[in-house]
């Protein structure tokens, strides 16, 4: 039997902006950003941000498991 986790019941996720990566987008409205995971400080992923951002800011990730492609 296989047991998938479905999104409207996982918990949301705390998150810590530990760097500005840069931004994204077609006008530059979106900044990609790497967070640190405040519940398991070891794990980082790069997550797109949109709105007014910066280093120390908590975001609340309704969905953790997702990266975002790298800036070119």
């Amino acid at each position: 039997m296989l047991v998938v986790e479905s999104t409207k019941n996982a918990q949301p996720k705390l998150a810590k902006v530990t760097k500005v990566l840069g931004r994204t987008g077609s006008r530059g409205g979106v900044t990609q950003v790497r967070v640190e995971f405040i519940d398991d400080s070891t794990r980082s992923i790069v997550r797109n941000v949109k709105g007014p951002v910066r280093e120390g800011d908590v975001l609340t990730l309704l969905e953790s498991e997702r990266e975002a492609r790298r800036l070119r």
